[in-house]
């Protein structure tokens, strides 16, 4: 086997399987949950509902022109995906947490993208309400986002105490 092929399949295997992840929690809700409906999972801390959101994050850009969806809900982030595969599968001097931060945030971004463009929309799912927190609807791709851009965030933070003279 080549040098580094290995852990370019381990790189592709793990966002292979935020993808399912995602994948599979979707169709499960499409499949069992009907829209707008409510289940309270952990009390009213843990709610589980199901809206189709044909914005981003949260909603953000629901109401944009067609064409600005195209832009910047499918085109830009194709774009931006495909980028950061590259620099993660052909730069081999970022470390272990770094690259599954980007793991996470491709494996989630290919997620939400693969439903924008094979249905119009995202399904979402959870919500949490807890105390002073409460967010909006979400799904496994946001959660795999959110988390792949803290490990990437720590990753950074601690390369550059590292580097610090």
């Amino acid at each position: 086997m080549p040098p580094g092929l290995s852990k370019k399949i381990l790189l592709l295997a793990l966002i292979a399987l935020n993808l399912a992840c995602d994948q599979w929690s979707k169709a499960c809700i499409r499949r069992h949950v009907a829209p707008g409906s409510y289940t309270e999972l952990a009390g009213e801390n843990f709610l589980l509902t199901r809206v189709e959101n044909s914005g981003a994050f949260l909603g953000l850009g629901q109401n944009w022109s067609p064409w600005a969806k195209r832009l910047l809900l499918n085109a830009f982030p194709i774009v931006l995906l495909l980028y950061l595969g590259y620099r993660m599968l052909y730069r081999s001097n970022w470390n272990t947490l770094m690259l599954i931060g980007l793991c996470c945030i491709i494996g989630g971004g290919v997620g939400n993208l693969w439903d924008r463009l094979l249905f119009g929309q995202v399904t979402d799912f959870f919500q949490l309400r807890a105390g002073p927190l409460h967010t909006g609807i979400f799904n496994m791709a946001d959660v795999s986002v959110s988390l792949g851009l803290c490990l990437v965030l720590l990753a950074s933070s601690r390369n550059k105490k590292t580097q610090a003279p």
